[in-house]
């Protein structure tokens, strides 16, 4: 019987990436041991590195390879591109190797720094989207050395990567908040053990559960953890599953936000960074208009010791609940993907790019401005499904079909970044632009925030206000006119 002592890795890539992670293989001793190098550089074909033959180009060498079931493929080139990832992975899926795994976009961007258990199964994100231009991690995250850092949503997918790159950042102290018990648990799990594999360096890691809407725990524990810096990721986000529940989409969002805030400043917390979306552009839905009130709480906090600022981007491949990981599902079940229009487009970039660049826009950015991250051009979401049906190996329309469900509400055809009375203009940073809009009506948003309140909580005077929900659209659509009230909305 075949043990793990039996694998055979294949690196894919002779590089210092590929090199440290055969190093990695050979001084643990129990993963198995690394047969080959494959490279396409004739300077290194039929060279050896710490013995291992380096082999080419791999197009010729890869099929040749007689494998055994417990053999991998470890594709470990960090400046690979889109399109030589998806060249890669075809001849790998050819030559008929078991397992592909490949080293991901947090070891393509954090210094000349790799390790075996970065690397994950090959997923169709991989090959999705452009290709990320590479960011010297450690420079950006000079700004973040010696302080305490605080991710909320540290469990999400935007926080969790935060923190995974956090660990390069020389940080103090790590806080992760969240109030999902598991997803908190399984990031504290995940960044101990890269920790533990040499990963980053020893921040110490504080796991933090609590509730953003709770006002007196906020103040009481930013006052506790004395935050430096804040990324404020935490949000429900589901754009229909806000729809369906609105008064606890801004009973989270907005108040969650604006105790965050108050407390963060009543802490002295020096900086805090927010997460916005593309949606926030003449919002279409609850969700949308959520998001707006609380980039705008945010913006208008700037000053008196706290700099604020606001990062906007679009879709990210992978995230829980996205398209990605619900066209996989549908496409493991024989079909068929449920697509809303076949016109429709969206903005897309990986996990791993949008938190970096994340995390450069909070060093770099200027205290009270409003920043956008370059999506690229927009993605047809029936090319994306039909991408995702070849990685599989299937024939889009023919072994998987498709079904158009229409758009669903607060959904629209197209997103963009910016709303008409809004311009963007390029930074001194690739893939950074600083959105100029006008100012914000302070006065107009405390009154909406007031009227809100009176739906959100409970207040004596006002009881049958309490959860409403159409009060609580009616408010929303005086402060952004586009916003509509379902004629059959209830009032809870």
């Amino acid at each position: 019987m075949s043990t793990t002592r039996d694998r055979r890795f294949y690196i894919i890539g002779a590089g210092f990436a590929g090199v440290s992670i055969a190093q990695e293989i050979r001084s643990k001793g129990i993963f198995g041991t690394v047969a080959a190098f494959l490279d396409d550089d004739p300077a290194k074909i039929g060279t050896r590195i710490d013995d291992v033959p380096v082999l080419g180009p791999i197009s010729d060498v890869a099929p040749l390879i007689k494998k055994r079931p417990t053999d991998e493929a470890v594709i470990a080139i960090p400046s690979a591109g889109r399109d030589r990832l998806r060249r890669l992975h075809q001849i790998l899926e050819q030559a008929e190797f078991p397992r592909i795994r490949i080293l991901p976009g947090l070891s393509q961007i954090v210094d000349g720094d790799a390790h075996l258990i970065q690397t994950r199964e090959l997923d169709p994100q991989d090959l999705l989207g452009r290709s990320p231009i590479p960011i010297g991690l450690k420079e950006s995250l000079r700004y973040l050395r010696g302080r305490r850092v605080l991710v909320t949503g540290a469990g999400g997918s935007i926080g969790s990567e935060l923190c995974r790159q956090l660990l390069s950042g020389g940080a103090q102290r790590l806080f992760l908040f969240g109030h999902g018990e598991n997803s908190i648990f399984e990031i504290e799990r995940e960044l101990r053990i890269l920790q533990e594999e040499g990963v980053g360096e020893k921040a110490v890691i504080v796991p933090v559960m609590g509730e953003l809407q709770d006002r007196d725990y906020m103040h009481f524990i930013l006052a506790r953890l004395r935050a430096d810096v804040v990324f404020h990721t935490a949000a429900y986000k589901h754009v229909t599953m806000m729809e369906a529940n609105p008064v606890g989409a801004v009973t989270n969002n907005v108040f969650g936000t604006r105790n965050l805030v108050e407390a963060a400043r009543n802490a002295g917390t020096q900086r805090i960074v927010f997460i916005s979306t593309d949606k926030v552009a003449e919002p279409m839905g609850v969700y949308a208009a959520t998001k707006l009130l609380a980039e705008q709480i945010v913006r208008l906090a700037n000053g008196d010791g706290l700099e604020c600022i606001a990062v906007r981007f679009g879709n990210v491949l992978g995230s829980r609940g996205s398209i990605i990981p619900i066209f996989q599902k549908q496409i493991a079940k024989g079909g068929p993907v449920t697509i809303t229009n076949p016109e429709a487009t969206r903005y897309f970039m990986t996990i791993p790019e949008a938190a970096s660049l994340v995390l450069k826009a909070g060093g770099v950015g200027t205290a009270g401005e409003l920043y956008a991250l370059d999506m690229g051009e927009p993605v047809l979401i029936q090319d994306l499904a039909e991408q995702m049906v070849r990685f599989y190996g299937f024939e889009p329309g023919k072994d998987i079909g498709f079904q158009y469900i229409g758009l669903r509400p607060g959904e629209r055809l197209s997103e963009s970044l910016t709303s008409p009375t809004e311009e963007m203009e390029p930074t001194d940073f690739p893939r950074i632009h600083r959105i100029r809009s006008a100012d914000i009506d302070r006065d107009a948003l405390s009154q909406t925030i007031a009227e809100l309140e009176r739906v959100c909580f409970p207040q004596p005077e006002a009881a049958a206000l309490y959860r409403n929900r159409r009060v609580l659209r009616e408010i929303l659509s005086r402060y952004i006119p586009q916003l509509t009230i379902p004629e059959n909305e209830p009032e809870y």
